[in-house]
């Protein structure tokens, strides 16, 4: 299949570009700056692409996996700053324009959405793709209108929770203020989330492109406390600092992956992890 991805490139599109390429894909990047070579290994087909400005051309691609995001650097939740307008109308009216693009060349959409979508629902609540909708911050607000955008277009969207992973060269992952802090003994808040590896949501993907499934499906995995984090990295690194005091539990509400699951969808769970821990150890 021939694949226009956006975002592709970053810390998360990374993971799906390779996904792609590993299955036989042919992928072109569509962003701001053209990757370097040593990021994927060959030279990838690249056009200029900005949520700001024109959509481009995606006649003769047969899908369109959408992961780019406009927002403050290192920021999602909060990403509009001092600009929540022009947030907005880029993320929304570039999407549109984007996706309803593709949606003319006839082909599949894929749309990477957010657990914020859903919004805030109390500690230990289970979300369903059935549970209803009722973001609070703007960015879970712009996620969900781009959700139903894709829709409009027959395509699928994937509200994917907290994405983790070994980084590329000359990327920062997303523990490296945390385990910072964990080294130089400072205090850590307590804190539970759930995680996703980045190649878990691009096997994801790969599916959403070739299955016919429904508009929404969640992709998520693990839960995880800072201080079971922290314990794990210190076992692996040998690095030792003050562990926080675990996080109350039962955390917050986590998603229900059950249709994903029975499409063949199987994440790596707590070896994904330990696996991801030991690169970002080697790297030092």
């Amino acid at each position: 299949m021939r694949l226009a991805i956006t975002g592709g490139t970053g810390l998360v599109g990374q993971f799906i570009t390779r996904a792609a390429l590993l299955a036989g894909h042919e992928a072109t990047l569509f962003g701001r700056r053209a990757p370097q070579t040593a990021l994927f290994g060959q030279d990838l087909p690249f056009e200029p692409f900005d949520l700001g400005g024109l959509p481009p051309d995606l006649r003769g691609f047969e899908g369109l996996i959408h992961g780019a995001f406009d927002h403050i650097p290192g920021r999602y939740r909060g990403g509009e700053g001092d600009d929540p307008e022009g947030f907005r109308r880029r993320n929304v009216l570039g999407s549109q324009r984007l996706i309803e693009s593709m949606g003319a060349a006839g082909g599949r959409v894929i749309f990477l959405s957010s657990r914020a979508a859903y919004g805030d629902y109390p500690p230990g609540t289970a979300l369903t793709e059935t549970t209803p909708s009722r973001p609070e911050t703007l960015y879970g607000q712009v996620k969900l209108a781009v959700e139903q955008i894709t829709e409009s277009v027959g395509g699928v969207s994937l509200r994917a929770t907290g994405v983790y992973g070994a980084p590329a060269p000359g990327q920062r992952h997303k523990w490296a203020d945390l385990f910072a802090d964990f080294a130089a003994n400072r205090p850590i808040a307590p804190r539970r989330a759930t995680e996703l590896h980045g190649e878990d949501l691009a096997a994801a993907c790969m599916l959403a492109l070739q299955a016919t499934t429904p508009a929404l499906l969640n992709v998520s995995d693990i839960m995880l406390d800072r201080r079971d984090l922290l314990a794990l990295w210190s076992d692996i690194s040998g690095i030792q600092g003050k562990l926080p005091k675990a996080a109350p539990e039962p955390g917050p509400a986590a998603m229900d992956c059950s249709r994903l699951k029975a499409l063949g969808w199987a994440p790596q769970g707590d070896a994904g992890l330990a696996k991801t821990l030991a690169q970002i150890s080697r790297a030092g």
